[in-house]
């Protein structure tokens, strides 16, 4: 198993239950696939840098997971087609040493 660290910006309106269940089903894509997520640390919502789609702010979630390439490129794809996620980035942690 690799080593991934990934960050990832949801929107900022979402209900503390709505916003929850999104970040247990995006963990779950992992587990589901024998990987474990090692590390979760919620950094909250947050000033964006600039404007993205007319939103200002964004909740910020950094996880550190362990897993096959297969299921973090599964992973990659279905952040790309949630609707709640604004933005996200996976770094191998393997290729950072």
């Amino acid at each position: 198993m690799r080593q991934y660290e990934v960050m990832y910006i949801l929107k900022a309106d979402l209900e503390d239950a709505k916003r929850q269940e999104v970040v247990d089903t995006l963990h779950a894509i992992i587990t589901n696939e024998n990987g474990t997520v090692d590390n979760v640390d919620e950094w909250g919502l947050k000033d964006f840098a600039y404007e993205i789609d007319h939103m200002k702010k964004g909740y910020y979630v950094v996880i550190k997971v362990s897993c096959e390439t297969d299921t973090i490129k599964e992973f990659d794809r279905l952040m790309r087609i949630n609707p709640n996620v604004v933005r996200h980035m996976i770094v191998n942690m393997e290729e950072m040493q």
